[in-house]
């Protein structure tokens, strides 16, 4: 499993490279470039898996399991 993803910046493409967590999600994400506030786009968990090269630790798992699974699901 991959702990670290590549974020790109839909409105200035700078790229930043975050840690995961494992136990929450990231909804938010202020761009280091251009200070853009980043939210998931509509069907998708966090923002990593909007605008990651990997997604989150909850997907990634669900697809090494062939299940489908929401990044929130089971969190409290």
């Amino acid at each position: 499993m991959q702990l670290r993803s590549t974020l790109t910046c839909p409105h200035c493409g700078h790229t930043a490279t975050e840690a995961m967590p494992t136990d929450a999600c990231l909804f938010f994400y202020e761009c280091t470039g251009c200070g853009a506030l980043l939210r998931p786009k509509a069907g998708d968990c966090c923002v990593f898996c909007s605008f990651g090269d990997v997604p989150c630790p909850p997907i990634q798992e669900a697809r090494e399991n062939g299940g489908s699974a929401s990044c929130c699901s089971g969190l409290s």
